[in-house]
């Protein structure tokens, strides 16, 4: 009894301090932020909206239309003749995968992180239901975690279910075969399926700067096609100055460099330097982004 008594004391005693602090920090008592806005939540919002099914159902129609289109138009072959990725296409599942992949690589990739990205809270800023949500009340590095986080898991998917899809699509029309190369002969069928799943996942960590950009460019604006739009054109810059040789290293540092080295891993011998560069310019540019955003939401006027 004495026991039982000694308990009920003890939890007597925390939930007066509990509360206590709460009147101090002027929250109501058992408020607890890290529990505001759920990610089901939110998940669940964007997954309703008619721009998330749009995108998932381009990522999935894409190989569908590039096995058409070699369909219709017989076999393909490389720029002025020259051996590539899109010649060997439709030498099996495995290498229509690449293709696809290759065709993807650096510009289409970039749309489906900027647009998940670039509409977390420039969104609710044009809907006018920022200051309500800030109200209710979820702290601001929360709600941009939260956002932050739905957001990474769409992009996720939106980027890797492409290679997966085209995989699927390649093999039931051209077989399930090795991987052939027009210069460094052929790999094997299971190796290759398992570099085409790490060099997806590259891909994707390689978009982290662009979505970096674009989750920084939301808390500027309260356009979301203005945020979308300004990560999308710096993909398109980057990859317009990659093409300018005479910037010579400089051009290590734009957020698309690296996105067609994965390319190098396709040999039997592979070469890993261009992927590990690429993984740390992504990453180092997204932490500075993501940085410049928390830091410019905390700061933003959410009433005027």
């Amino acid at each position: 009894m004495s026991t039982d008594t000694d308990t009920g004391t003890v939890q007597a005693e925390a939930a007066v301090r509990a509360a206590s602090a709460a009147a101090g920090s002027g929250a109501a008592a058992g408020y607890r932020p890290s529990r505001t806005l759920p990610l089901r939540v939110e998940a669940r919002r964007q997954l309703s909206r008619r721009r998330t099914s749009v995108v998932f159902g381009v990522m999935v129609a894409l190989p569908v239309i590039v096995w058409a289109a070699l369909a219709v138009g017989g076999t393909p072959s490389g720029r002025d003749g020259s051996p590539s990725l899109i010649q060997t296409a439709t030498s099996s599942g495995v290498n229509f995968a690449f293709a696809v992949l290759f065709m993807a690589s650096g510009f289409l990739l970039s749309v489906p992180v900027a647009l998940f990205f670039g509409d977390t809270i420039a969104s609710e800023a044009s809907w006018s239901s920022l200051r309500y949500l800030l109200a209710a009340p979820v702290p601001r590095a929360r709600l941009l975690l939260a956002k932050l986080a739905v957001a990474l898991g769409f992009s996720a998917v939106a980027v890797l279910v492409l290679p997966l899809v085209a995989l699927g699509v390649g093999t039931a029309a051209y077989g399930w075969g090795d991987l052939h190369l027009s210069l460094a002969g052929s790999l094997p069928a299971g190796t290759a399926a398992g570099r085409l799943a790490l060099i997806a996942v590259y891909l994707f960590v390689c978009e982290l700067s662009v979505a970096g950009f674009a989750l920084w460019m939301s808390t500027l604006t309260d356009a979301p096609l203005g945020a979308v739009g300004g990560a999308v054109g710096l993909a398109i810059l980057s990859g317009i100055l990659d093409n300018i040789t005479a910037l010579g290293s400089l051009r290590s540092f734009l957020p698309t460099h690296g996105m067609y080295a994965w390319v190098d891993v396709l040999q039997p011998n592979p070469d890993w330097t261009g992927m590990i560069e690429g993984v740390s310019i992504a990453v180092s540019l997204a932490l500075v982004f993501g940085a410049l955003a928390f830091r410019h939401l905390r700061a933003k006027d959410i009433v005027s």
